[in-house]
């Protein structure tokens, strides 16, 4: 490994906490409430995300345990009520060169356009740069899925380029891939703004 990177810890199951919004590692105890999120929106009917259908969410569950180290999946837990109201994962996860990436991420419905993103966000990025040491973080999304991509990108993330004919959709169609990245150099700035919007919205 290279002496520059030799600081990075792999993720390991975590527990992180603000703002009324918790993510503990993603377990077969969430289902029932994973499948609520889902339910709520039905959000398994988007084309651009891979949000599970109810019969489906254990598979999701037990495959994102199965992908670890690589992946560390989370749920996100409304603490003021104890519901599950999404989920979301550090994946391609690359210790040689301190490299992870942001995804796996939805919510249900009604909690969409609401403080809980920013502050998933927020955990995350602090966690990755300030604890793990990443050099670098990265975001992927579907080339239609123009929602995620504004939202990727009032993070502060850089648009890197986009995979063409990469990968498949659930409807059986090919997606282009939007990459996004944030260095380790450019989190203070991104960190103040991300602070600065959730105290716009009231959230302090």
């Amino acid at each position: 490994m290279s002496a520059a990177f030799a600081s990075f810890d792999t993720p390991l199951p975590v527990t992180l906490e603000l703002h009324g919004v918790r993510l503990e590692p993603l377990g077969p105890h969430h289902a029932d409430g994973l499948r609520a999120a889902a339910s709520d929106g039905q959000l398994w009917q988007l084309r651009v995300t891979s949000v599970p259908e109810p019969h489906e969410v254990d598979a999701y569950i037990f495959k994102a345990i199965e992908q670890r180290p690589t992946r560390l999946a989370f749920a996100v837990i409304d603490v003021g009520s104890g519901a599950v109201i999404g989920t979301t994962s550090y994946h391609d996860i690359v210790p040689a060169i301190a490299r992870l990436e942001i995804g796996y991420t939805w919510y249900a419905q009604r909690w969409q356009r609401t403080h809980v993103n920013t502050t998933c966000k927020l955990l995350l990025l602090t966690h990755a740069f300030e604890t793990l040491g990443a050099a670098l973080v990265g975001w992927r999304t579907d080339n239609y899925n123009f929602a995620s991509q504004a939202a990727i990108e009032r993070l502060g993330a850089k648009k890197d380029g986009v995979l063409r004919h990469h990968a498949l959709r659930r409807d059986g169609t090919v997606r282009d891939t939007v990459m996004y990245s944030m260095a380790a150099g450019e989190w203070p700035e991104a960190r103040a703004h991300l602070r600065y919007q959730l105290a716009r919205h009231g959230v302090r």
